[in-house]
């Protein structure tokens, strides 16, 4: 992508309803939706998030599907779920909102109990041990994890890495948490959910082309 279309889809992305840009300090000290999302979204729906939207088409195509939730897609690069953002506005979907910021933050940005779900979509797998740190399903994040979601939500992991799908059950399972329903090949194996086969990314399609299997797994987080 182009600097100038990136600048473009930046200063456009300045004038959507559905996207919220704070800076790291207004997050940081006491960010003003914390605990308060039921006023940006002008009711008391369950929140869903997902993070590291991308382009935003998963937070897009489940907003389509769950009218009665709240969607908000995460991520630091603002280009990219521009096309997200522009889309749902175009299909008047009143029902999502994308948020600009880092990912590590996520327990900065919401109350405890505020979050119903919480959805990981392809993320970067950090293979490399030093990487680990990086890794979403990691210890340190499944406690951001844990302190925004309600008692009852839970994550979905859905990954064409078979390290990141391997890693994440083996530490959920050391650590107690509750796996729900695990697939390490949705397209061959029955019994996902509708919304793990119905919505396909961009680079979920042509990890498909390649033929890589798609995994996913649905948790809670033990307290």
């Amino acid at each position: 992508m182009g600097s100038k279309n990136k600048l473009k889809r930046f200063k456009e992305n300045e004038t959507f309803d559905n996207v919220i840009q704070p800076t790291r300090d207004a997050v940081t000290n006491g960010f003003d939706l914390k605990g308060k999302w039921n006023t940006f979204f002008k009711n008391d729906n369950p929140i869903v998030l997902e993070l590291g939207c991308g382009k935003g088409e998963y937070t897009v195509g489940l907003a389509r599907m769950n009218p009665n939730k709240n969607y908000i897609g995460i991520d630091i690069k603002g280009a990219r779920f521009w096309r997200g953002a522009k889309t749902a506005l175009e299909e008047g979907l009143e029902n999502v909102a994308f948020l600009r910021t880092q990912i590590e933050l996520v327990d900065a940005l919401f109350e405890e109990n505020e979050v119903s779900e919480i959805w990981i979509t392809f993320p970067d797998p950090q293979i490399k041990y030093k990487r680990t740190k990086h890794r979403m399903t990691n210890s340190v994040f499944l406690e951001k994890y844990r302190t925004i979601l309600q008692s009852n939500g839970f994550v979905h992991l859905k990954t064409d890495s078979e390290f990141m799908h391997g890693y994440t059950l083996g530490l959920l399972h050391g650590q107690g948490h509750e796996v729900i329903y695990a697939n390490h090949d949705v397209y061959k194996n029955e019994g996902s959910p509708d919304e793990v086969l119905m919505i396909q990314t961009f680079y979920e399609n042509q990890y498909l082309e390649k033929g890589k299997p798609i995994t996913y797994i649905q948790f809670r987080i033990a307290d």
